[in-house]
């Protein structure tokens, strides 16, 4: 039997968002049944802010104002519309997504919730999300942001990314759902679990279920949902060749699984190794000009330092083999680079 916290769940939370919530963002408001922008809008917004999401998705709308358009460009454009944001596989997942929805479906997004879960790169919490924003349709969603808000108003103990916890918080979350208003409902878990029921410090003052919600009546919010366990971040390390010639950069691209897939990167090398050694086994004859500051970059899982070594080939350069280009530094900026590549070079154009 329900609860009359749970009875009431929904209205509250959908009268609190139509007042209160978010109503302007620039996926919002599109023509129902129109899938492509909420679709693209929530594959950018996954383990991704808001507020860095809207100008890297206003670029790419901008780029391929539809499905059809995105799925007849080839990869490398589409990373280079993404690079920066992260989460590389979610681009090319993106991508083949819509190239699958053009060969199986026509070209429409398709509307069965099987169908959608088929698509690459999108599961359960997004499939529901795609289908309550853009058809309409009676779904529980389930990202970071609801099992935040779910975990503390209803006391559900426990690490969320645990198999048992999230079971209950599906089972939970699919028994608040309300019978209409799925948008604003949805909207609305979205607008409390980002504003207001933060991780770090929730506004409970401006929460509608203040007064019922067990975290705030035991004081808790800094107990639920509990953490992920603690593990050690490894660290690994890397060294990378900077070759340049006439104001140009030897960039290999990176395969398509790991990490920064499909991606345009420096060449790496055994730390332990000589760099003119390792650009001599590309092909190249250089001149050690001198080893670049090192850095930190920090994975979900790992933390990588990367050595850059910057040499100057003293040869006319040879044309690039397949898989490599020479880029020009003046044209970095719609090249599909990893951040920390983006950082070396930008720093070298600037110098």
């Amino acid at each position: 039997m329900k609860s009359s916290l749970q009875l009431q769940f929904a209205s509250r939370l959908i009268a609190w968002q139509k007042q209160h919530g978010r109503h302007a963002l620039p996926w919002q408001g599109g023509v129902t049944g129109d899938a492509y922008p909420v679709w693209l809008s929530e594959i950018m917004l996954q383990q991704t802010q808001v507020e860095t999401v809207i100008p890297y998705y206003l670029r790419f709308l901008a780029s391929f104002p539809d499905l059809i358009s995105l799925a007849n460009t080839d990869q490398d454009t589409v990373l280079g519309h993404w690079s920066g944001l992260g989460y590389y596989s979610r681009a090319r997942n993106l991508h083949a997504a819509a190239r699958r929805i053009v060969a199986v479906h026509g070209g429409q997004f398709p509307r069965d919730i099987e169908a959608i879960l088929a698509l690459p790169g999108i599961g359960r919490s997004t499939a529901a999300a795609i289908a309550a924003f853009a058809f309409g349709e009676r779904r529980a969603i389930l990202d970071g942001n609801v099992k935040r808000v779910l975990a503390r108003v209803f006391g559900v103990e426990g690490w969320p990314g645990e198999k048992a916890v999230e079971s209950r918080l599906w089972l939970l979350a699919e028994s608040l759902l309300p019978d209409s208003d799925i948008q604003a409902y949805t909207q609305g878990l979205m607008d409390l679990g980002a504003t207001i029921c933060t991780r770090a410090r929730p506004d409970c003052e401006s929460c509608p279920f203040a007064d019922d919600c067990l975290a705030n009546i035991q004081g808790r919010q800094r107990e639920l949902p509990a953490a992920r366990p603690k593990k050690n971040v490894p660290e690994k390390s890397t060294a990378m060749l900077v070759l340049m010639h006439a104001g140009e950069v030897l960039l290999e691209k990176r395969p398509n699984s790991g990490i920064w897939g499909g991606l345009w990167s420096l060449p790496e090398f055994f730390e332990q190794d000589d760099p003119q050694t390792a650009a001599y086994r590309l092909g190249y004859t250089t001149t050690l000009v001198g080893e670049l500051p090192g850095f930190n970059h920090t994975f979900t899982h790992f933390r990588l330092f990367i050595q850059p070594w910057k040499l100057q080939v003293d040869h006319p350069r040879m044309a690039a083999e397949p898989g490599r280009i020479w880029l020009s530094l003046d044209d970095l900026d719609g090249a599909a680079l990893p951040t920390p590549i983006r950082k070396i070079l930008m720093a070298l154009r600037s110098a």
